[in-house]
């Protein structure tokens, strides 16, 4: 008996290919490794970024990123101006009272003390706004998804102090085009997905 005996009960059966054209379709058949089937070909996505992670997250900060990052760079900017504007105006209250004859009445002495610590209040408010800003600013290269929230809220809370400087020679109009840009641009999907993005 021999390998190639038809006859043959042991042997392995010769293996012919059905003639083409008889209802099978004209392509190769696929690779076979060990009685499985080949794996299909690995696709890779890595987003619309150039040079990005997998899953879509770009590598570098993307534009509208750096635009919400302006943004917040401006607006803590503004709350530093007005932080110096509340002192100057706190460090001449006593002289500015004295000057309107203020001074001597007891009972406006007291509406005089209230503005005086309405400035104290809002000067101490600008400038925890002021740091806050710097503060998020600083985080946006290596921050993650806790930043893009605090800009968003931080972005909220700046048009309640556009609204509050809108008289200050349109300088609340500004800051309130600022807020509303930021808010947007930090909430876009670019932004997030840079804050998201893995970090290694």
């Amino acid at each position: 008996m021999s390998f190639g005996d038809p006859n043959n009960p042991y042997g392995q059966p010769p293996q012919q290919q059905p003639a083409p054209g008889y209802g099978y379709p004209q392509q190769t058949p696929p690779q076979q490794g060990y009685g499985y089937p080949a794996a299909p070909p690995v696709q890779q996505s890595y987003g619309d970024y150039p040079g990005g992670y997998p899953g879509g997250a770009p590598a570098e900060m993307p534009g509208i990123t750096r635009a919400a990052r302006i943004m917040l760079a401006v607006l803590a900017v503004v709350h530093v101006i007005l932080a110096g504007f509340y002192g100057y105006a706190l460090s001449q209250w006593d002289q500015t009272m004295a000057d309107a004859g203020i001074s001597n009445d007891s009972e406006t002495q007291q509406f005089a003390d209230l503005g005086k610590g309405v400035i104290v209040f809002m000067l101490g408010l600008a400038a925890v706004f002021a740091v806050l800003g710097l503060v998020l600013l600083l985080q946006y290269a290596k921050g993650g998804n806790g930043i893009r929230v605090c800009s968003i809220v931080y972005g909220s809370f700046a048009i309640v102090t556009g609204i509050f400087t809108i008289a200050a020679y349109g300088l609340g109009l500004i800051v309130l085009a600022v807020a509303i840009l930021l808010i947007v641009f930090a909430a876009k999907r670019p932004t997030a997905e840079w804050f998201r993005r893995p970090r290694y």
